[in-house]
Order: C-alpha cells, then sequence, then structure tokens
C-alpha cells in the first residue's frame, strides 16, 4: 500500500503540525469572524438609527411643507373668492367669464388647476376635469365644514386640494395640484438623505407614525407613513417616505473591504507563522517518531537532541530506553543461543550453523553412562566436566564451536563432502576426546558415542540435522558402536505410524480389525482345548498392520483399553459360535500390564465374563506385575475370583521372579519360544525348560509352551510333562471360519498330521 502523501496527511489532520496550524488558524478566523460580526452590527445599528432619525426629520419637515402649501392655496382660493370680477360673474352665470377669471386665477396662483364649485354640484373648472366622484367627494367634505383642505383623486391621479367659500354664493373656489413624481421629487430634494416620497391611498400595508424596517422588492427598507386629510371618506391617503438600507450601507463598504483583506492578510500571516513555528517545534518531535518506528523495525538508532526542554529531556531518555534495549536484548539473545549451566551455545544455535550449508553435517557426541557419572560427581561438577569437554572438542575440530544439545549430548557442525567423511570425522573426535577429564583436581573417565546427520530430504517428515543426529546417537548406541550415521530405514515413519492410531477407532467399527485364533494342543486330551485371540488390523491402504505396532502403540497412546475391551466382546461372541459348532474351548485373550491398575476395566472384564458365562483366559506378562504390584495383584485376584483363568504369558523372557510367581493366582505358565525354539540343539535349553515345568506343577500351574515348530519339540516337551503346546506346528492364527472348518477333522487325523 502507496504511504500516504503530505496532501493526505494534511487533510486527514495526521501529523502534529497540521493540527496545530489548523487549531490557530481556526481560534484566528473565529475571532475574525467575531470582530466581524461585532463591526458590522455597529455600523449596521448606528446606521440603521441614523436612517430613522433623517426619516423622522423629513417626515416633519414635509409634513410642515404640506400644512405651508394648503395654507397658500387656501389664501389664494380666498383672496380669488372676494374678486368682485368672479363675483359679478358668477352672479350672471356668465361660465366664459368665469372661466376666464379661473385661467387668470390658476396662472396667478401658480396652481395645476382651478374651480368654481356651486353648492348643487355644478363646477366650471379650469386645468381640471373632475369627474362625478370627485365633484360628489369634494362637496361631501366642503359640506362638512370640517375640511377646506386635503387629498382628492380625481382622472386617477391624487391632488393637493384647498378651498375657499365665495362670499354672497353658494359656492367654494377650489385650487388643486397634482401629487405626481415631479412634486414628489420636489420634496426628495429636500431631504438631507436620498429618500423616496409617494402619496398612497389606502395604504392598508404601511404603518404611520414611525420610521419601520420592511422587506421591498429593493431589499431590505426603512419606511415612514405621514397620514393626510382626505375628501373621500372611504379613501385614506399618506405620504411615504421610503429609503433602501443598502444605500446607508455603501459609505461603509470601503471600510468592510479594508478590514476583509487586513482580515485576510492576518489569517495568510498567522498560517504562515504558525506552520514555521509547529515546523520548529515538531521537528524533534518526528524525528523522535522516526527513531521510535526504526526500533520497531529492529534498528537501535538515537532520536537527536536539539532542546534542553521537555522534547529534548524525552529524547535523552528515549535514547538511554534504547541503550537498555539494545543491552537487554544482547542478554537475552546470549541467553537463547547459549546453555546456562555450562555456558556453551545451545540447540538452537546449533542448528542456525548447520542451516548455513549444503554440505553441513551434524554430529552428535553422547556421554556414556551420563546419569551415572553425573549422580557419582553432582550436578555442578557434570556442568564443569561438559564445558572442559566442549572444549577439547573444539579444539580437535579446529576452532568450531560445540553446542550443548541435551543433559549428556555436545554437537558441532563440520563441513564434509560424503557421508562416509563425516563418519570417519565423528569416529576421530569421539575416540580423541576419550581421556579423562580432571574435575576438582579428580581424574573422571567418560566415554563417547557419536550420531551423525546431513540435511533431511524434501518432503521429509524429519528434516533438523539435530533430530536427525541424536536418532542417530541412539542408533549407534543400540548397535554398540563408536558412531554411526543417521539410517532412515531403521528409523522408519513413526509419523506415519501415529496417525494410524488415529484411525484405529475408526477401524474397530468399520470391520477392519478382527481376531485370529491360534490353537492350543493338550497332550493329556490328545486334541485342541484352547484357542488364543490374536488381534489383525487390515487397513483398507496399507494392508495387514502388524500388531506389534499398532498394538504397542495404543498402549504408548492410552488407545489400549478400548481395543482390550473390543477384544473381550469379539472373543465371548465367537466362543458362542464355537459352542454351537460343538467346541467348547477356552479363549485366551492378551491383557496388558497397563490394565492391571484399572479398576474400571476390571470391572467391565468380571461383568461380561458373568453376563455372558464365557470361559475365558487372561493373558499377561510377567512384568505387567512390577509397575503397581499391589494394585495388579489385586485385580489379578479379582479375575480368579470371577472365574477367569490367568496366564503368565512369555516367562523367561524379562526379568522372572520367584516371588511375583509365588504371589499372583495364575492357572498357567507359557514358556517363552526362545527357549521352545532351540530345544532340538541345545540341551542347555532343555535343562531349563524341564526344571521351569517342574517348578510351574510344583506351585500347581499348568505349563503351555509357544513356539513349537517341529515334531522334535513337541515330542520332548510331551516326555517332559507339558501340559499344552501352542506353535505353528499346531496351526497358524487363522479366522474363526477357517479354524471351525480345522475343528471338523477328527482328532485322530490332527494327531497324524501333527507327527
Amino acid at each position: 500500500m502507496k504511504p500516504p502523501g503530505p496532501v493526505h496527511r494534511l487533510l486527514t489532520f495526521r501529523t502534529l503540525r497540521t493540527r496545530l496550524t489548523v487549531l490557530y488558524m481556526g481560534l484566528f478566523s473565529l475571532g475574525l469572524i467575531l470582530s466581524a460580526i461585532a463591526v458590522v452590527t455597529a455600523v449596521t445599528s448606528s446606521a440603521r438609527g441614523m436612517v430613522r432619525d433623517e426619516m423622522a426629520s423629513a417626515g416633519a419637515v414635509y409634513s410642515q411643507l404640506w400644512d405651508a402649501r394648503s395654507s397658500q392655496m387656501r389664501e389664494g382660493a380666498a383672496a380669488m373668492a372676494r374678486d368682485p370680477g368672479l363675483r359679478a360673474a358668477i352672479a350672471t352665470e356668465d361660465a366664459p367669464a368665469v372661466r376666464s377669471a379661473l385661467e387668470d386665477l390658476r396662472a396667478s396662483g401658480r396652481v395645476d388647476g382651478a374651480m368654481i364649485l356651486g353648492i348643487d354640484g355644478q363646477a366650471v373648472s379650469a386645468g381640471l376635469n373632475p369627474d362625478a366622484a370627485a365633484i360628489d367627494a369634494l362637496l361631501k367634505g366642503l359640506g362638512s365644514g370640517g375640511l377646506d383642505g386635503g387629498v382628492l383623486t380625481m382622472e386617477g391621479q391624487a391632488f393637493q386640494v384647498a378651498a375657499a367659500p365665495v362670499a354672497g354664493a353658494a359656492g367654494w373656489v377650489v385650487f388643486a395640484e397634482r401629487l405626481d413624481a415631479a412634486q414628489m421629487r420636489n420634496l426628495e430634494r429636500l431631504s438631507a438623505i436620498p429618500l423616496s416620497a409617494a402619496v398612497v391611498l389606502n395604504p392598508s400595508q404601511v404603518s404611520t407614525g414611525q420610521p419601520a424596517t420592511i422587506e421591498t422588492d429593493k431589499g431590505e427598507s426603512m419606511q415612514l407613513a405621514h397620514a393626510l386629510p382626505s375628501f373621500d371618506p372611504g379613501v385614506k391617503a399618506a405620504l411615504v417616505l421610503t429609503y433602501p438600507l443598502h444605500r446607508a450601507m455603501q459609505p461603509y463598504e470601503t471600510l468592510f473591504l479594508w478590514l476583509t483583506a487586513i482580515g485576510a492578510a492576518g489569517l495568510a500571516l498567522l498560517m504562515s507563522g504558525t506552520w514555521v513555528l509547529s515546523r520548529g517545534l515538531t521537528r524533534p518531535i518526528t524525528a523522535l517518531d522516526e527513531a521510535v518506528h526504526r526500533v520497531q523495525q529492529g534498528e537501535y538508532v538515537e532520536a537527536p537532541v536539539t532542546s534542553a526542554d521537555e522534547i529534548g529531556r524525552l529524547a535523552g531518555r528515549f535514547n538511554a530506553m534504547v541503550g537498555d534495549l539494545k543491552d537487554r536484548e544482547a542478554r537475552l539473545t546470549h541467553m537463547a543461543l547459549h546453555d546456562q549451566e555450562t555456558g556453551l551455545p545451545n540447540r538452537l544455535s546449533l542448528e542456525r550453523q548447520a542451516s548455513g550449508h549444503a554440505d553441513a553435517w551434524v554430529i552428535l557426541f553422547g556421554v556414556d553412562r551420563f546419569e551415572v557419572v553425573r549422580s557419582a560427581i553432582g550436578y555442578d561438577s557434570m556442568g564443569r566436566l561438559l564445558a572442559v569437554l566442549g572444549a577439547r572438542l573444539s579444539a580437535l575440530a579446529d576452532g568450531a564451536p560445540i553446542a550443548r544439545v541435551g543433559a549428556g549430548a555436545l554437537g558441532l557442525v563440520i563441513i564434509a563432502s560424503s557421508k562416509a567423511e563425516a563418519l570417519e570425522a565423528a569416529e576421530h573426535l569421539a575416540a580423541a576426546a576419550q581421556e579423562p577429564i580432571s574435575v576438582n583436581g579428580a581424574p573422571v573417565d567418560i566415554a563417547l558415542t557419536a550420531g551423525v546427520a546431513g540435511h533431511g530430504a524434501a518432503g521429509s517428515d524429519l528434516t533438523s540435522s539435530v533430530d536427525r543426529a541424536a536418532i542417530a546417537l541412539d542408533q549407534a548406541r543400540t548397535a554398540r558402536r563408536t558412531a554411526a550415521a543417521f539410517d532412515e530405514v531403521a528409523y522408519g515413519d513413526p509419523a506415519g505410524n501415529l496417525s494410524l492410531i488415529s484411525e484405529l477407532m475408526t477401524a474397530l467399527a468399520d470391520g477392519e480389525v478382527s481376531l485370529a485364533y491360534q490353537p492350543k494342543y493338550d497332550f493329556r486330551a490328545g486334541g485342541v482345548t484352547g484357542v488364543e485371540a490374536l488381534m489383525r488390523w487390515t487397513h483398507p491402504r496399507r494392508g495387514a498392520v502388524a500388531p506389534d505396532l499398532f498394538i504397542g502403540m495404543a498402549e504408548e497412546t492410552g488407545h489400549i483399553r478400548p481395543l482390550t475391551e473390543w477384544a473381550i466382546r469379539r472373543a465371548i461372541e465367537d466362543q458362542k459360535t464355537m459352542a454351537a459348532a460343538g467346541h467348547s474351548l477356552t479363549v485366551a485373550v492378551n491383557i496388558s500390564g497397563r490394565l492391571l491398575s484399572d479398576e474400571s476395566f476390571a470391572d467391565f472384564a468380571v461383568n461380561e465374563v458373568a453376563t455372558s458365562g464365557a470361559t475365558l483366559c487372561f493373558e499377561i506378562t510377567e512384568t505387567a506385575v512390577m509397575g503397581n504390584p499391589e494394585m495388579a495383584l489385586r485385580i489379578v485376584d479379582r479375575f480368579a475370583d470371577a472365574g477367569i483363568s490367568v496366564s503368565l504369558d512369555d516367562y523367561g523372557s524379562g526379568l522372572s521372579s520367584l516371588t511375583y510367581l509365588k504371589r499372583i493366582r495364575a492357572d498357567e505358565l507359557k514358556i517363552d519360544k526362545s527357549f521352545i525354539l532351540g530345544l532340538d540343539d541345545s540341551a542347555r535349553d532343555g535343562l531349563l525348560v524341564k526344571s521351569t515345568i517342574d517348578l510351574a506343577h510344583g506351585l500347581g500351574l499348568k505349563v503351555t509352551a509357544e513356539g513349537v515348530e517341529t515334531p522334535t519339540a513337541l515330542a520332548l516337551l510331551q516326555g517332559m510333562g507339558c501340559d499344552m503346546a501352542q506353535g505353528y506346528l499346531i496351526g497358524r492364527p487363522v479366522p474363526i471360519a477357517a479354524l471351525l472348518e480345522r475343528l471338523a477333522v477328527p482328532a485322530r487325523e490332527t494327531k497324524a498330521a501333527i507327527r
């Protein structure tokens, strides 16, 4: 993944420098914004107050001007009403003369129109063209006596009207002046601010009295309405003054621009200064972060100390920590690669040496009788002895490092072109190093055995050279040789054999495991009176699996009990099959010594025999009792009490003990085949067999001889008084079907076949 660039780090605020810059810029910007808001608010409030005051002043001026103009027009109308010529024209009802007089008066009075209005509604006008509605409104207003001036709508336009009564005549002289745009402009010029003036009829949405803020098509505006008298009671009139507020803010636009420019410049200056300042602050932190990252990757680097402040002190302490870590790792590495007792390199160190060269060979030297020597001289002295021995071997091997691999095993790596060359070097070193070693002033004799191994083949389950050399060391001791190379054929396939155990329980359920029965010939009965049940496993891929292999591994892995329980159940069922065929035979089942300390297994066996009524014989080895003799003898007693015969198998092959033989409640003793196979040629074996038979009979035991393969041995055993014979001469182990066929042969034919 591509590492993030500076822009990406800036945008995601991943660096302290960025966060400091953004923080200070944000605070400064917030201050600018608040200041701008305060300034704009103050300026706007001041401008609004000024506009409000100016509009109030303009409203008062306009009101005075309206009153003054109304008085002027009223006085002009009154002067005209007193004119004798006009009065004579009105009296004679000379309309042309009246109109001519009105024209003269309109011109002299500087009004837009003049009119003589009678109380009967008759009107003579000059410059005006009043409609009936206007005349009617005018009559109502003047006739009420409460109004002599005001606003009147004529010809769709508003007029300022003033009237005076004609003395001695029923009528009024009326002057009118248009309230048009030109008139409003004249009024607007009188204001100190550029107001807009207009006469509005029926101002429903305009409040009168005080200036107010409203929204117009030109934006927010200040407006003041001054009510005007109206001749039409149904029509209200007002003089409306309007001033857009944006005009009031125009003088301040330059100020705002300067403030904006100053704020932007200040922000840019602050950003640059903060960036430079934060860079100076964060540079040592960045260097410290880089140093931490490199330490994490396994490099021991120090961070630069550029100041005496907190960051500088932190960098100094970091450097001290790195130094401590370096020293600690060196100590831990030394401990991981060296033996603590002798100070020699250990197995891991040896494996590293062996993996560095294709022609490397590992030689493992084992101190013979190591436990005996260590017990004699003590643990501390043994450690010193191994250290001296390691130095001796290293000197003999031209300074090659010597490693302690196990309690009494030292190893080294040599470069050899072949196995023979490596084996020759091992024999030479083992022989040369076997001189006595002085420990605490006393010489200690030592003997060495060597195992040699190279790299394992690709795909091999045992690729470690050290492991292979350790196995070669065991193989050398077994063969009683000074040195031996790893023999893969002799080692076999333990991993493959171990996998068989995981398949064994499935094999029981799938019917791959069966029992084969080997007959036992009774000399006195002259026929077969018993069989031994032997377990067989036919693997679907590996074929027949040796019983010694899977039974021995079942004992080591704890699977022997379910295997034995299955064998007992199967033997009981097969015994019933034999009985149904007319053959009453005792079936012997081998019981592992590990089960002679298992009370729950004894419960199972006793219960199965009691429930089925089977006649079984349990064969146990004499050494099986030695592990936990009290428990084993108690369980054997339980078998005997339950009517289960007990046979001592392979007698003579182990450390036979007459004490145990006397204490065990056995019914039979089976002489190991190693003695029987030599009867034909060895008188010594014959003597041992004869004495064993006599001993067993003296203890009340029957005797079965295993491994009977020749008629001569059979005859000798019969002459010695042996009770039963078992071996290939009598019959090989066969499945129950073949056994039943064999048992169907008459006894005399069986005897003839044996002879």
